[in-house]
């Protein structure tokens, strides 16, 4: 079977991160390493890797250099496994999660990346992401997301690209494309992989069985979310989009980025939807800075 890292990135997210690492204690795949990288945090985590979790690589940043260059830094610091798998602090994983993950890739040679079925972790049956789909006007999409699992997702499927939140990556295809742009900082760096791997020529096969519980936005979420999404959305769509994308899809594409608009200055009271907007005329302005 394939070897595996897999590779966490921490911040304060220390009471999660037990509930993660426990689950992969208990991994049936023979032949893997953990890779926490903390990006500073103040909460003991540390010192809970170290007197809990000692089996554990840890790599420690003074500051938080965001989930993107410390997800690269991860899988520098991996060494000569075949798949590198990206997983959220607060999730957690079915036993057999990691092996039907890199049991996916072995099945399916063409696929550069798999994608594991993402649950709610207080509502089970809820799926988050069943694989990242393209929506009109290019716009990602958890496949599946809000739906009550019933079986409907349980084919392994060609789909857009893996949920980095839980995300297996062949390391060849990782270091071709040089991982995450750390231009990204946060959100949507797995798209953005995704489009390259497309481009190179790599798939991404769903793995049904492949199955983890995922707290939505435990240790982010809020004003920092809304402003990378806002942003980053923008930048996807100027470094992807061809000009044969915007004949075809211009009205689409604008009317997202219209709707988006909109209901951010509806809700302009709140500190979310006006960090989202700030994040909106960044992407315009193509500005790559930490801004939040």
């Amino acid at each position: 079977m394939l070897s595996a890292a897999v590779i966490i990135v921490n911040w304060n997210g220390k009471d999660y991160l037990r509930v993660c690492l426990d689950s992969l204690r208990a991994q049936t795949h023979p032949n893997f390493k953990v890779i926490v990288v903390d990006n500073g945090s103040t909460d003991g985590s540390l010192t809970m890797l170290a007197e809990e979790y000692p089996e554990v690589q840890v790599e420690a940043l003074e500051e938080n250099l965001g989930f993107v260059v410390a997800s690269n830094l991860g899988a520098a610091r991996a060494g000569e496994v075949d798949v590198l798998v990206m997983l959220n602090n607060d999730t957690e994983a079915e036993p057999d999660w990691l092996e039907h993950l890199c049991a996916a890739l072995e099945a399916h040679p063409e696929a550069g990346a798999a994608a594991s079925k993402m649950l709610l972790f207080d509502r089970r049956e809820v799926l988050h992401s069943a694989g990242d789909v393209m929506a009109p006007g290019f716009f990602p999409q958890n496949r599946g997301v809000w739906e009550v699992d019933r079986g409907q997702y349980d084919e392994d499927i060609w789909v857009f690209g893996p949920c980095g939140g839980a995300a297996a990556y062949r390391r060849e295809v990782w270091e071709a494309l040089g991982g995450f742009d750390a231009r990204l900082f946060m959100y949507l760096e797995d798209v953005d992989l995704a489009w390259r791997m497309q481009k190179a020529g790599w798939k991404t096969v769903f793995a049904p069985k492949a199955r983890v519980y995922h707290h939505l936005s435990a240790t982010g979420g809020g004003k920092i979310a809304s402003y990378y999404v806002g942003r980053n959305l923008i930048l996807l769509h100027r470094w992807h989009l061809t000009w044969e994308d915007w004949r075809r899809a211009w009205r689409a594409i604008l009317a997202g980025h219209m709707r988006i608009v909109w209901d951010a200055l509806r809700a302009w009271q709140g500190e979310a939807a006006r960090a989202r907007l700030k994040g909106v005329c960044h992407g315009l302005l193509g500005l790559t800075g930490k801004r939040h």
